[in-house]
């Protein structure tokens, strides 16, 4: 199994990110509904302590979306997120990267460098952009990283890779141009 003809599903792409999620929980949660939010892997502890009635510690990470569950998008439930791969070259030979998602758009930067990270292989190789606009190409065979009909949506999406690195103490491995 993999993505994009690779054999790892370390890769920042949608057969990667998108997973199926299923939850049964009668009194709480109708049966058949379908979510197309941006619900990560960090949200989910939020969520069952709130299912549970506990509070949410201020210290962790993610955020609750029972309220999604319920059929109510709470107004600024995030648009957006975060993915890093940082064991460069450890498995698979796949390159170190990061990048943000929103609704209809990907960008990935594959910075190739070990940044003396555990298990990570200190074999540098040529950093490279992906941007996929995944209205128009939901499988992400375009990439339109250098086409200037996109300079100003790109701005945007490493304005937002910036904003989401900050939140969750991540740096750049570079300045980004």
């Amino acid at each position: 199994l993999g993505d994009h003809g690779w054999f790892d599903k370390r890769f920042m792409y949608e057969e990667s990110l998108r997973m199926p999620y299923i939850m049964r929980f009668p009194k709480e949660i109708k049966q058949g509904i379908n979510y197309d939010e941006i619900i990560t892997n960090v949200d989910f502890p939020p969520t069952y302590l709130d299912l549970a009635g506990i509070d949410i510690p201020s210290y962790m990470q993610g955020y609750s979306f029972r309220d999604i569950l319920h059929g109510v998008v709470p107004s600024d439930w995030q648009q957006s997120m975060y993915y890093r791969y940082w064991m460069h070259l450890s498995h698979h030979y796949v390159s170190a990267h990061y990048g943000v998602r929103t609704r209809d758009f990907k960008l990935i930067y594959y910075y190739g460098e070990a940044l003396n990270q555990p298990n990570a292989i200190d074999e540098p190789k040529k950093p490279e952009w992906e941007l996929f606009d995944l209205e128009k190409d939901p499988y992400e065979m375009k990439n339109v990283y250098n086409d200037p009909s996109y300079s100003k949506k790109l701005k945007e999406l490493k304005d937002e890779l910036h904003r989401l690195q900050k939140r969750v103490n991540d740096k750049p491995c570079d300045e980004i141009e």
